[in-house]
């Protein structure tokens, strides 16, 4: 059942075009097809959720849930299958992130989604840098405001960690709002 999940979605998003936000990500020629590898296969997660965006919060809620990550297209692509354990008013989260790798742009682009909202667009785009670290963004709006969405990925104590940042201010400043560390299943 997965992999015709898998093989539908990459026959979707490899017929229909659609439109990016300008990317504030630099170019770049490296091949980073690969990079996502480091996230494939079964993990615990452990997830720091700040309670109010962009409103001066400091109270965080903390959630635990399972990820399983699948390649396809010979690592040009994974699909993330998970879960989440949090307090109310956020409950049970059933998710789903889709990642996709442009040869021709050497970017990767993230599409996130719920069970309950389906997926979200556009997709943070971006690309990770020699360093290991990626930076995916997008473009949206939070209660009527223009923001920025920054995805960052990295290898912590050599496992994969994640985090979720809003920029009011035209990337002069960021709030850290969701936080994700992964351990082996």
């Amino acid at each position: 059942m997965r992999l015709t999940a898998i093989t539908l979605i990459a026959m979707l998003f490899g017929t229909v075009a659609i439109a990016l936000p300008a990317s504030p990500v630099t170019p770049t020629a490296r091949d980073g097809r690969d990079d996502f590898n480091f996230l494939l296969g079964h993990w615990h997660t452990h997830y720091r959720v700040l309670r109010d965006r962009l409103a001066g919060s400091h109270t965080w809620d903390d959630c635990d849930g399972t990820s399983i990550v699948t390649p396809f297209w010979n690592d040009s692509g994974n699909l993330e299958v998970g879960d989440l354990h949090c307090p109310p008013p956020r409950g049970y989260v059933e998710g789903i992130t889709l990642r996709t790798y442009s040869a021709a742009t050497h970017q990767w682009s993230l599409y996130w989604g719920t069970k309950k909202t389906g997926l979200a667009m556009p997709p943070q785009v971006g690309h990770f840098n020699a360093d290991g670290i990626g930076d995916f963004y997008d473009n949206e709006t939070f209660r009527g405001r223009p923001i920025v969405v920054r995805y960052r990925w990295r290898l912590l104590h050599g496992l994969p960690h994640f985090e979720q940042a809003y920029s009011a201010d035209a990337e002069q400043s960021w709030e850290t709002n969701w936080i994700c560390d992964y351990t082996r299943a």
